[in-house]
């Protein structure tokens, strides 16, 4: 006779506990965080990354509270991990939203802010300049594997801030609306040296026009300002790597910092 398989209520609800509460601060961060996030990448492979991390993080977390799933605890349980996993995504997407402000600085700097398009990846419109500035500091986020280190720091958050029904600080939110002025120190920081080029030219056609009044500003102005752009932007990306690399360090040590702010 075959042996008979059973399963109690109690070990089916420690089951869903111990991959439900970690699937779900995985997926709030997948959904949120750069790369993961974009709306490109399809919500099949979204939940399909989440529950692959979810199951390789799951024998390291320990001990869950016991709370049923089905329940008011469960439930404050789950929203509390879509709220950490959303924190830590946006923590880091700070980084790439200064990227996109400096875009926009350069591309009104140099007259194209009609230049612009629907961007899917935003869901509006979106500068010329702003989007190929935004692909390549992804592309350099890739490049230095802060996708694995992402991942890494939120499986260390884990131990940081064990899933509990402990309501979380409120230090830790404020700690992330303070990281979000960092996005047009950034931005301005990464578009300085563009702008001020541009400025010092213009400033240049100024004085040129009123010492000469025959000169057509109007008619040379717009396009010596545009390859003055085209000009400076082919000397600063170059040097992105450079900029982006201690900010994007920055941004995964805000994330162990935001996870110790909303400790209880």
């Amino acid at each position: 006779m075959p042996p008979v398989f059973s399963v109690t209520s109690g070990e089916l609800n420690a089951w869903m506990v111990a991959f439900l509460w970690p699937f779900v601060r995985m997926l709030a961060l997948v959904s949120t965080a750069p790369i993961f996030g974009e709306p490109g990448v399809p919500r099949q492979i979204k939940v399909a990354i989440a529950a692959l991390l979810a199951v390789a993080v799951a024998p390291t977390i320990g001990p869950m509270p016991q709370v049923p799933v089905v329940s008011a605890g469960g439930v404050w349980i789950l929203v509390q991990q879509v709220l950490i996993g959303g924190a830590i995504g946006f923590a880091m997407r700070l980084v790439f939203a200064a990227v996109l402000a400096a875009g926009e600085y350069i591309g009104l700097q140099m007259g194209l802010s009609f230049a612009s398009f629907f961007d899917p990846m935003s869901g509006g419109a979106t500068m010329v300049v702003a989007r190929l500035l935004h692909m390549l500091a992804m592309l350099i986020f890739l490049a230095l594997d802060g996708h694995l280190l992402l991942i890494a720091a939120l499986a260390e958050s884990f131990q940081t801030l064990p899933i509990a029904d402990a309501p979380l600080a409120a230090r830790g939110w404020m700690f992330l609306v303070a990281g979000a002025g960092q996005i047009f120190a950034n931005g301005l920081m990464l578009a300085l040296p563009l702008v001020t080029a541009l400025l010092t030219l213009n400033l240049a056609m100024g004085i040129l026009n009123r010492a000469s009044p025959q000169f057509s500003i109007f008619a040379v102005g717009f396009p010596l300002t545009l390859l003055a752009g085209i000009g400076m932007l082919q000397l600063l990306i170059p040097q992105m790597g450079a900029f982006l690399a201690p900010r994007i360090a920055a941004g995964l040590s805000s994330v162990m910092e935001l996870t110790q702010a909303l400790r209880p």
